[in-house]
């Protein structure tokens, strides 16, 4: 019971530890260069009580449930000796981790608003513009993990595939629509967020140490880098055919 209480304790302390660079910064510059008092500060000491306590809930939920669960997942696929299930399995967690990301609903029902007010779409498909980006981005992840996967178990250095990859996406913003750009170098970040990054993360790891010959440090990570990577190539090409 002590021992749990100390480790909760240690969260709370680290989570208000990580929160308090933003809280310095908002306070300097509302006091000191604007000049001007808080207003709503109870509510505003009440949302940063609820965001601290939604850190520790967070960071516990992950080591109790995602990171287990994907490794797990990794240890018994890979097991089981079945390359398919495997293949099938990464590609689906990525695809279904990343439609469910709340950043990506945001921004991807934001971009299609403003296409909307900018006239590049009619409102009648606000909706099936948003949704359509949210799946190309979601299979271009998928599709990456998919990749990562391959490419721990062949032992490829990731250097060829993230050069390669980057230099795909400088061909490929020569020649997309410049509507597009933008949100699709944003998609690159937003799909690597809070439910994408600890399953995937697991699924590499487990696999790196479960398979022979594989070091979990230096081939296990690199996952979140393809998937940050593919959703800019995939979405520049939903936008030639959109637009």
């Amino acid at each position: 019971m002590i021992k749990t209480t100390f480790k909760i304790y240690r969260k709370f302390q680290s989570a208000l530890l990580d929160l308090l660079p933003i809280v310095v910064v908002v306070v300097f510059f509302q006091t000191v260069v604007l000049k001007q008092a808080f207003p709503n500060v109870l509510d505003i000491v009440l949302g940063l009580i609820l965001v601290i306590i939604g850190l520790v809930f967070f960071i516990q939920g992950l080591e109790m449930g995602l990171f287990p669960i994907g490794e797990n997942l990794s240890f018994a696929l890979t097991k089981k000796g079945s390359a398919f299930w495997l293949f099938s399995f990464s590609f689906l967690m990525g695809f279904s981790t990343t439609i469910a990301e709340p950043a990506l609903i945001a921004v991807a029902k934001e971009a299609a608003r403003v296409a909307v007010e900018g006239k590049l779409i009619p409102p009648s498909e606000e909706f099936s513009y948003a949704i359509g980006l949210r799946i190309a981005v979601a299979i271009s992840v998928g599709l990456a993990i998919l990749l990562g996967v391959i490419r721990i178990i062949k032992g490829w250095p990731i250097y060829y595939l993230i050069i390669g990859g980057y230099l795909l996406v400088m061909l490929m913003t020569l020649f997309a629509p410049k509507e597009i750009i933008g949100i699709a170098y944003d998609a690159g970040g937003v799909t690597t967020s809070t439910i994408t990054v600890p399953l995937v993360t697991a699924l590499g790891v487990g696999l790196a140490t479960v398979i022979k010959g594989r070091n979990p440090l230096s081939d296990g990570f690199g996952l979140i880098a393809l998937a940050s990577l593919f959703p800019m190539i995939f979405v520049m090409l939903y936008g030639m055919i959109v637009f």
